[in-house]
């Protein structure tokens, strides 16, 4: 069976997950890259460096975003949302997306194999001193669909 998700599926979902594919375009380029974010139920929050991605969305801040959750191939649910891309530049806007980033990533991948370093986790006491751009996507529609085999197989 096929459907469509409902809003406390969808918001669960993308609270629930740390990996999501951004698409963007500009320039007759279309562009699909995953990331690892934070959602605040407002905005997605990302971090990342000089590139393609950063260049086409700095041109065109329309953007999609994908996340999706998968057993296999009969029982799968997917969120999409459409946004607009901001770069935070301002200090305070800043440290509160680095703050929600941290907090919602770190637990995730923090294992004995994880190599931790001067640049991840964010240093706490200097935010201004944190390399590459932090940017966050303000949340303009949300959609999801679903598929379940209800066979019972997992």
């Amino acid at each position: 069976m096929m459907g469509k998700l409902s809003a406390a599926d969808i918001e669960e979902i993308l609270i629930k997950q740390i990996v999501g594919r951004i698409g963007c375009h500009a320039d007759g380029l279309t562009y699909v890259v995953p990331i690892s974010y934070a959602y605040d139920g407002a905005y997605v929050y990302g971090h990342t460096h000089e590139g393609m991605k950063l260049a086409l969305m700095r041109k065109n801040p329309s953007v999609c975003f994908e996340v999706d959750e998968m057993q296999n191939m009969a029982n799968w649910k997917s969120v999409i949302l459409q946004g607009k891309f901001e770069e935070l530049d301002d200090p305070q806007l800043r440290k509160h997306a680095l703050d929600i980033l941290n907090n919602r990533v770190l637990p995730v991948i923090s294992s004995v194999t994880t190599h931790l370093s001067p640049y991840w986790p964010f240093p706490p006491d200097d935010y201004k001193e944190i390399k590459g751009v932090v940017f966050r996507i303000a949340v303009i529609e949300k959609s999801g669909r679903f598929e379940n085999d209800q066979s019972g197989r997992p």
